[in-house]
């Protein structure tokens, strides 16, 4: 069986994540990185100076929503990216493989960047501005809960509306990296009978619609859930 699991990187999800492994006991378990993200996690702990220092060369506007979401995170007493080094830790401490199943995204940031015009430039700019200086107000604990709950219900809805002001960024945020993730998955399945595939909670929904348009039986467990368990 394929279990999708949606996490969320701000949220302090990894008490409610060990206790589903435990129950699932999966005999591999993928995660939403790549080998160069797993490493700036593991950097951050291992080698907090050289973490900083590499952070001080990325792009501004990686930059500025990186430090958005450090922000966000600390009001919920974690660390962005937490719950998969939650995941990853879980399988090495029971000896199980864990796999790599996201894109680099150095390469999906520079070809975003490639292909925004000008204009989708400086809306971007504005968004990563106004989230640097007023982002305090939108991670209210109370707010991210109901706006989560608000933007499930109306996921497709939400989708229209990234797809008509950000077209670009949602086909390699989003579009692009749910297939790459996907067929990962499947191609998981050859060789492995009961997989665990931890994903932001905004790909399972895409994830999900791709495995059932090849016939692979699977089941979803979302955000919402591992926070009111």
């Amino acid at each position: 069986m394929i279990t999708i699991v949606g996490t969320g990187h701000i949220f302090n999800i990894s008490p409610n994540l060990k206790n589903l492994f435990t129950k699932i006991q999966p005999d591999v378990i993928c995660v939403e990185l790549d080998k160069n993200r797993y490493n700036a996690l593991k950097n951050r702990y291992q080698d907090s100076k050289s973490h900083s220092e590499k952070r001080r060369n990325l792009p501004l506007f990686y930059t500025l929503f990186l430090r958005f979401q450090q922000r966000s995170a600390r009001k919920f007493g974690v660390n962005p990216g937490d719950e998969m080094l939650t995941a990853i830790n879980y399988a090495q401490k029971n000896n199980l493989p864990f796999k790599f199943i996201d894109g680099d995204f150095q390469i999906i940031y520079q070809k975003i960047m490639e292909s925004l015009t000008l204009k989708e430039k400086l809306k971007l700019a504005f968004v990563a501005l106004f989230l640097t200086f007023f982002g305090w107000y939108l991670t209210r604990r109370k707010k991210v809960e109901k706006d989560l709950e608000k933007f499930d219900k109306n996921f497709d809805k939400n989708l229209q509306k990234m797809q008509a002001s950000y077209p670009i960024i949602k086909k390699f945020l989003l579009d692009d990296r749910n297939k790459h993730m996907a067929k990962k998955i499947m191609k998981l399945k050859e060789k492995h009978r009961n997989i665990v595939a931890c994903v932001g909670d905004g790909h399972v929904v895409g994830i999900s619609r791709i495995l059932k348009e090849n016939n692979v039986d699977f089941k979803a467990i979302r955000l919402k859930s591992l926070l009111y368990t």
